[in-house]
């Protein structure tokens, strides 16, 4: 029985003694309660708190001193390398195997000891209030979500208003410093302009050294980004996550509503936008002892912000590497394809989700970044030229293999593949393949893909018919139009007359011997 319900007995138990039977027994009978209740109702309208007595541990009393030793050498240890209470339970088991004592019971004792030596201390926190525009806190955080049916563990990007409580939240496969850049672009765009302050964590994508207080050495690309948009930066202490406790708290919140359950998403793209969608959907949110809605706020407080820079600020982390001999430039451990001859220097763009190979001023490969180490990230068309001279290397080249699993080589490929060798060769026949896939450089690979089922469902085996797939839609003539008969009179003429052309027959047939 809860507590109200409780309250409500008492009544009714009062009541009856005071206006119905008036003794403590007959009470008691009528509704079935010990005497020793009714005289406590009696007494009081409230009922007494209930008290616990202590009662003997047998078993946690044989390891109460080997934890208490624990906890007195935590005292000595850094705060963030101390036992918690499921290590604790662990060691037990691992090394006193004869005391089967529950978690439940040593995480109790340890909540208790803890307090008592100290080393669990509750903290005051003082309310604060924020000026329009004046205030936005920056973090990251780790959340899950299937993509293209793989779970994928993501880095979110997250920026509150500590005025209007509007968020805005963008996933990340990892927590790069473009993602940082591009995620205060973004962000700065989605609130409509930007905040004086921005308060973060020691994170490395702004900070190289914590120095002492509250001065920081930091990152270069941080510094030109604070100076592109006009904000100034503030620092928690280390290990302090409360003195942001506004976006610590907002994390949880997005968490708990928004990605349970985990979200399933076509692609990273798709993934995000349904996370801008959630923030517009949260903008009709009431934060508690406020009066205003979050949209209603973030309108308000779009007129108290910074005015957004006319002009962009480049994300791009730029790098000149030289093309190897595998044709490929090396960034951040991994290799990507280029089509440029071995020993050229390029420009590379790193961006948060792909990279850009630049040369002669024109961006000649674009490639999806990968996070993983030691990778090759390989395009078959960088390699058709190299290809035209060894048409051998084709069928074991890893950058097919990438293409096969990447759904870029359909089976219509290798049909229209072995065609071409029955009918020329292996090696005529191979280099009449690779024409057809340098046909995508004209009209793109959907379309030479469209061709080349075309083709082969027609039983086609000539590369030339491909390219006359691509190009007869433009040589369609249109059909003539239809015309009534009785217009065509106007076109009407006499019967000639061959008189003339008989008499000059029949002479000649006289004059032959």
């Amino acid at each position: 029985m809860d507590r109200r319900s409780k309250v409500e007995l008492f009544e009714q138990l009062r009541r009856e003694y005071e206006f119905g039977i008036g003794t403590i027994k007959g009470v008691a009978r009528k509704f079935g309660v010990h005497r020793r209740l009714v005289r406590q109702a009696v007494n009081s309208a409230l009922p007494p708190v209930r008290t616990y007595r202590q009662r003997p541990r047998p078993v946690l009393g044989a390891v109460e001193g080997f934890i208490d030793g624990i906890l007195e050498a935590d005292r000595q240890a850094p705060r963030k390398q101390r036992h918690t209470a499921r290590r604790i339970y662990r060691r037990i088991l691992a090394e006193m195997p004869g005391h089967a004592v529950a978690e439940s019971t040593v995480r109790n004792y340890v909540r208790d000891r803890k307090r008592s030596l100290g080393l669990l201390i509750r903290e005051t926190y003082v309310a604060q209030s924020y000026q329009w525009g004046g205030e936005g806190q920056v973090d990251w955080y780790e959340a899950y979500a299937e993509l293209a049916g793989d779970l994928t563990k993501l880095q979110v990007f997250c920026m509150r208003s500590m005025a209007g409580g509007g968020v805005f939240h963008r996933a990340y496969r990892s927590a790069t410093q473009q993602a940082f850049l591009e995620g205060h672009e973004l962000a700065f765009r989605h609130f409509g302009g930007v905040f004086r302050l921005l308060r973060y964590d020691n994170l490395t994508s702004a900070v190289r050294k914590v120095l002492r207080g509250r001065l920081r050495e930091e990152t270069e690309r941080f510094i030109a980004l604070r100076s592109h948009w006009h904000f100034e930066a503030d620092f928690c202490t280390p290990g302090a996550g409360h003195e942001k406790g506004g976006v610590e708290g907002e994390n949880g919140y997005f968490r708990r509503n928004h990605w349970v359950p985990v979200p399933k998403a076509a692609s990273l793209e798709v993934l995000n936008e349904l996370l801008l969608m959630r923030c517009r959907e949260d903008e009709g949110r009431l934060i508690d002892g406020r009066s205003q809605q979050v949209g209603q706020a973030m309108a308000e407080e779009r007129n108290h912000l910074l005015a957004l820079p006319a002009e962009e600020f480049d994300l791009a982390e730029i790098s000149f590497p030289i093309v190897d001999g595998g044709g490929c430039v090396r960034v951040r451990t991994n290799a990507y394809s280029t089509p440029v001859r071995p020993g050229t220097t390029v420009q590379v763009k790193v961006y948060p989700a792909h990279l850009e190979v630049w040369h002669d001023g024109r961006c000649v490969a674009r490639h999806e970044r990968c996070y993983s180490r030691c990778q090759q990230i390989l395009d078959l068309e960088h390699y058709l030229d190299v290809l035209e001279r060894k048409p051998g290397a084709l069928a074991g080249s890893t950058a097919l293999e990438q293409w096969r699993r990447a759904g870029r080589w359909p089976a219509s490929f290798d049909v229209l593949w072995q065609r071409l060798i029955d009918r020329q060769g292996r090696q005529h026949g191979t280099r009449a393949m690779i024409a057809v896939i340098q046909l995508a450089r004209e009209f793109g690979h959907d379309a030479v893909r469209q061709a080349v089922d075309t083709a082969v469902k027609l039983g086609c085996s000539d590369g030339a018919a491909i390219r006359y797939l691509l190009t007869c839609a433009g040589q369609q003539r249109p059909a003539p139009e239809m015309a009534e008969v009785g217009e065509l009179t106007r076109y009407d003429r006499p019967m000639p007359c061959l008189t003339g052309y008989d008499r000059l027959l029949d002479r000649d047939q006289e004059v032959a011997p």
